[in-house]
């Protein structure tokens, strides 16, 4: 097939580039289309375009040679199935020539590791190019029972400014949970350490973490000063909370070991949330019978970061995953009922 020089119609109209190649050519991915205008192979006009240019009747589009049919399904990135590659771009959010912003959904790990198998989203990643040569890079984590936003970085340069702009605590997140009981006070901070517990396997099998006082900090050099606060948003009698957790580090499972160690273990949580015995406080462990704590009630909720390049500020907010979504209509709890950032009217609030 040879370079095609084609008109754009009346008939067509006014549209998006993109849309009107896919339309002349089926075959063609949406990833196709935006690395082909970024490489100047498509033109309009004679000129570059990107794929979210818009073409209008007589505009004369050159269109490189092109394959008669979409790559087998053998031929998926690294091998990544179908239902897996549909998945993965399923729970993009947003994305741009920098940033791709998923809603991970629970169960699926972060990264390859002891025990995680070889499906997770690093692996996955790999269906996340969209045109781009390299696939996009994980520049934080969730664990694998915990859903919600995850930013990947789609250059080196990129991952190396969210990465810095995560250390140094210039972005924000704020996480939803529901955990056991009514923690007193309502709001708060938690400032216990974390340190890895011993015994725990080589390949770091079964990871647990395990608070330090403040006070007892200086016993034990391998604990990291840890810090998350709280506010909760709602709660159910003294059996249940709604909560927005805000992570001011960001240790290792620590927004799992914190709530426990108040007394208030996370629903679902069969790692850290124990049972009666193992929770002071007026914490029942993390089971509410029936349904409720078969899976991990902690959803990265929303996310505030600088973008590196525009530097515009930007907010996320995914969706709630289906078995909590679930649970916020059991009982009866609207999305729209609390604020988006409770943090943000503490700390506006003048000191007395």
């Amino acid at each position: 097939m040879t370079v095609q020089l084609l008109n754009v119609t009346e008939d067509e109209g006014e549209q998006r580039l993109d849309k009107w190649l896919r339309r002349r050519f089926p075959q063609m991915t949406q990833g196709a289309v935006e690395k082909l205008c970024r490489t100047g192979q498509i033109r309009v006009d004679k000129g570059r375009a990107k794929a979210s240019d818009r073409v209008v009747p007589g505009m004369v589009i050159r269109v490189p040679p092109l394959p008669s049919e979409p790559a087998p399904a053998g031929l998926r990135p690294a091998g990544i199935s179908a239902a897996d590659e549909k998945m993965i771009q399923a729970a993009v959010l947003w994305k741009d020539e920098h940033i791709i912003v998923l809603n991970k959904p629970a169960g699926l790990p972060s990264q390859g590791g002891s025990g995680q198998g070889d499906r997770h989203v690093d692996g996955l990643a790999e269906a996340l190019k969209f045109g781009f040569k390299d696939k996009p890079k994980l520049v934080h984590r969730l664990d694998k029972d915990t859903s919600g936003l995850l930013m990947l970085a789609r250059t080196d340069r990129i991952a190396r400014a969210l990465s810095e702009a995560l250390r140094h605590r210039a972005a924000r997140k704020i996480y939803w949970a529901i955990v056991a009981g009514v923690p007193h006070p309502r709001q708060g901070s938690i400032k216990f350490a974390l340190m890895k517990a011993p015994g725990r396997g080589r390949g770091g099998e079964g990871e647990k973490m395990i608070c330090i006082h403040p006070a007892k900090v200086a016993d034990h050099p391998e604990a990291k000063r840890a810090q998350t606060d709280y506010f909760t948003l709602w709660f159910l009698g003294a059996r249940l909370s709604w909560m927005a957790l805000e992570p001011v580090t960001g240790r290792t499972h620590q927004l799992r070991a914190h709530m426990a160690e108040v007394g208030h273990p996370i629903l679902g949580d069969g790692k850290y949330g124990g049972n009666d015995s193992d929770n002071l406080g007026d914490g029942w462990g993390a089971g509410a019978g029936g349904d409720l704590s078969k899976k991990l009630h902690l959803h990265a909720r929303s996310l505030m970061i600088e973008h590196p390049i525009t530097k515009k500020l930007l907010t996320f907010t995914a969706p709630l995953p289906d078995h909590m979504a679930r649970t916020w209509k059991l009982m009866d709890w609207k999305e729209t009922d609390v604020p988006a950032d409770p943090f943000e009217a503490i700390r506006e609030t003048p000191a007395r």
